[in-house]
């Protein structure tokens, strides 16, 4: 469900609280929009390394967009940063990449998956609302990850 303050206001800010999976967007620290989420498979925790079907914990950027996506339309996360590689690398395993904020597959329907933890690490909303995250959301914009 997401709520509207304001046709004019654009997100300054995202946050993803994991264990509400919720994504809220944010203009000068109120929210604007709400949206329930769907995220990785295995979704307790941050992400270790590609393939662990996690979605990661921290702070990142909206890094790009995707109008071609195989997920109706798709903004990048920054995932890894610094950290998620040094992490990784102690580890020694890859930290994987390639993380969005999507839509749904395409040809799968208008619900598939909305309350469902069902990607390898991204979050997924329904394709309508991946329409007006991607009109709200410039490039740049910072994001929150949280548990």
């Amino acid at each position: 469900m997401s709520i509207l303050l304001s046709a004019d206001l654009t997100a300054d800010h995202i946050v993803v609280n994991k264990s509400k999976r919720e994504l809220l967007l944010l203009h000068d620290g109120r929210v604007i929009r709400r949206y329930a989420a769907g995220l990785g498979q295995s979704p307790v925790g941050p992400k270790e390394r590609e393939g662990d079907g996690k979605t990661p914990e921290g702070s990142y950027t909206i890094s790009g967009r995707n109008p071609a996506s195989a997920y109706h339309l798709s903004l990048r996360i920054s995932y890894p940063n610094a950290a998620d590689i040094e992490r990784a690398r102690a580890a020694g395993v890859d930290p994987g990449g390639d993380i969005m904020i999507h839509g749904l597959p395409n040809g799968e329907g208008k619900t598939h998956g909305r309350m469902t933890d069902w990607t390898l690490g991204c979050i997924a909303v329904t394709n309508e609302e991946i329409e007006e995250i991607w009109r709200l959301v410039p490039d740049g914009t910072p994001i929150q990850i949280n548990r």
